[in-house]
């Protein structure tokens, strides 16, 4: 159910901001009153009382892992379950398909209290949470509905949907930091120059960002030569990446993952074709540099601190695909 899924990853997913001065800070309250039966690592079977009270962000440990402890850093691959506290019934699972695993196990990438609950577990542990989506109320969120919205808004206002959701943490991979693959050899010496501080974090010589001329094609150069896995269109990477516009400041890159001290993690299928089309095929542990034409990026479309008709230039370090 995808509602589930959103309001999974609203509550563990990461933010702009940092996890001290979010104002979307969560405090978890202990849930009572549930059980799981079945072995650890595999589907639970939940069990409760119906109709169960559910109160926001509440938790209940329902089963202690027997693998490794969780540490810092790690990417967590977590399986979940939904279910209805009036029934009991399953909503939704993706135990018959794939796991998520897109969770860093950081204080970067998760709010507080998720963090410290899942640093407290174990691989194979399963934990319940209880999660309420109550209605707007508000003028300002009336305001700002659609016409079609407001015209159902008697029968949304004041509604309040609860889950409990199940999540089982099966397995914690430890991501590096930085591409680890071999200095390749013969690169196009009329591509920008990248230069590596000491961690591993890309800089773009500043003339070259400056004069560089796009002929309007995707390129796309190995830095660094990998020897992991391939990477597919279909993958789901973790990188570490920074994003520059062409013909713009290299002291001011327009995203950078390491600027937020963290890797990413997402789909290919959730990003502009440039990034889909340039690192499918590349091996984990490469570190790749795109040059992305508009058409491939953002187009005619503004975004943020990027001008329409933008041609993008990124550094990746591909850290892990799935």
């Amino acid at each position: 159910m995808s509602t589930a899924l959103v309001l999974t990853t609203a509550a563990c997913g990461s933010s702009s901001s940092s996890s001290s001065s979010s104002s979307n800070d969560i405090t978890f309250t202990q849930m009572t009153g549930l059980k799981a039966e079945g072995a650890l690592g595999q589907k639970p079977t939940i069990t409760f009382t119906t109709p169960f009270k559910v109160t926001n962000n509440s938790y209940e440990m329902l089963q202690t892992g027997d693998g490794a402890e969780l540490k810092d850093g790690q990417k967590l691959c977590i399986q979940q379950i939904v279910l209805d506290p009036k029934t009991g019934k399953e909503v939704s699972s993706t135990w018959e398909t794939a796991a998520d695993c897109t969770t860093t196990l950081s204080e970067k990438n998760l709010q507080p209290a998720f963090y410290k609950l899942f640093k407290s577990m174990k691989v194979n542990s399963t934990v319940a949470i209880g999660v309420t989506s109550e209605g707007s109320k508000s003028s300002t969120s009336s305001s700002q509905s659609s016409s079609s919205s407001s015209s159902n808004s008697s029968n949304s206002e004041n509604e309040v949907t609860a889950y409990i959701m199940g999540l089982t943490i099966v397995s914690a991979k430890t991501i590096p930091t930085r591409a680890d693959g071999k200095a390749v050899d013969g690169i196009d010496s009329s591509l920008p120059k990248i230069t590596l501080a000491k961690d591993g974090e890309p800089n773009i010589d500043a003339t070259d960002l400056k004069d560089y001329k796009s002929d309007g094609q995707l390129k796309v150069q190995t830095l660094l030569q990998g020897t992991g896995a391939d990477v597919t269109q279909n993958s789901t990477v973790t990188v570490q990446y920074k994003g520059w516009v062409l013909g713009g400041d290299a002291s001011k890159p327009f995203d950078s993952s390491w600027s937020r001290g963290s890797s990413a993690t997402f789909s290919l299928q959730q990003v502009v074709k440039g990034w889909t089309q340039g690192l499918t095929g590349q091996k984990v542990g490469s570190q790749v540099l795109l040059i992305i034409p508009p058409d491939l990026g953002y187009g005619s479309t503004a975004q943020n601190n990027i001008p329409a008709n933008s041609t993008l230039v990124f550094v990746v370090d591909i850290l892990d695909a799935q």
